[in-house]
């Protein structure tokens, strides 16, 4: 069976991640307990996501020309991500991120600077059109600016391209731009900033992903963390629970179900199974430090799929 391509927009950061028990307050400081630097960025992470999943991933994004943007290449080049609608920016440098990890519950506090990545235009994601044009799903987020998703979004509807879109970090957008979307993925936090509905359960989770089908959006996946994802739309709606393991850290789970669940809708698997896909994906990222290095194998998700 050949590879599903899948193209994604998004940036590339370098994770500079920090663990201590807490976050110091204004003024202070105090002492970490480790410190670990790697590739990041929910759209670079979501690609190597992807390709690890066993798709065949064209990642669209911008990278300054500093030793930021030789690990980024690095990334991509030893999971065979297509980096032919990578610009390089000779005035701008590789985004970055700051993480906080607690090393009492292993959950994280992120603030990211895009550099380069956030000068990505309209104009240029229309560069790359015949690159989403021949994907069968499209995947973006917003890291990017929004005029540059919806941009990737209109093309990838127009050819007739699945649409993913990641609302995330959450945001005050254009309701417009949900209507571009087949599946919308959002956590609670981003779901309860465009609905307004907060959600603590399986319960307000549907009424939240309902508000989302009004938007326009066809299917609501809303990720749940420990208690799974739950998948919404005018036919069905299913909650699709999580695997039990031991927490390590957080960070990037939500890009390993992304871009998993992405790989297994461009197979051809139905959503509910490729929700499921995404969900093994997600739990296996948790288990392991750090954002991109965390993402499983195709090999590591069928095997903890197996065990269901």
């Amino acid at each position: 069976m050949s590879k599903p391509r899948i193209a994604i927009l998004g940036i590339f950061v370098a994770d500079l991640a920090f663990r201590a028990k807490r976050l110091p307050v204004m003024g202070e400081t105090i002492l970490g307990q480790g410190f670990a630097m790697g590739p990041g960025g929910k759209g670079s992470n979501q690609s190597v996501a992807a390709a690890r999943a066993g798709a065949d991933v064209s990642f669209i994004t911008k990278i300054g020309r500093d030793s930021f943007g030789e690990i980024a290449l690095k990334t991509w080049s030893a999971d065979g991500i297509d980096t032919s609608q990578v610009g390089i920016s000779d005035t701008s440098p590789t985004g970055a991120a700051f993480i906080f990890v607690s090393s009492e519950t292993g959950d994280n506090a992120i603030i990211v600077e895009a550099g380069a990545s956030g000068t990505i235009t309209p104009e240029d994601v229309s560069m790359s059109e015949a690159t989403i044009m021949g994907a069968r799903v499209f995947i973006t987020q917003l890291e990017t600016s929004v005029a540059a998703s919806r941009r990737g979004l209109e093309l990838a509807r127009k050819h007739g391209v699945t649409t993913v879109f990641n609302p995330a970090p959450a945001a005050k957008i254009d309701p417009a731009i949900y209507a571009l979307c087949d599946y919308l993925t959002p956590n609670e936090t981003e779901v309860e900033e465009i609905t307004g509905i907060a959600v603590h359960n399986i319960d307000e989770a549907r009424k939240a992903a309902d508000a989302v089908l009004k938007l326009g959006t066809k299917t609501a996946l809303i990720t749940l963390g420990a208690n799974g994802v739950l998948l919404h739309n005018k036919e069905q709606s299913v909650h699709v629970p999580t695997y039990k393991v031991k927490v390590v850290e957080t960070t990037g789970a939500g890009d390993a179900f992304n871009g998993a669940f992405a790989a297994a809708l461009g197979e051809g698997k139905s959503p509910v199974d490729a929700a499921r896909f995404g969900c093994a994906a997600a739990a296996l990222s948790v288990t392991k430090a750090g954002t991109a290095p965390a993402m499983p194998s195709r090999a590591e998700i069928e095997a903890m799929m197996a065990q269901r």
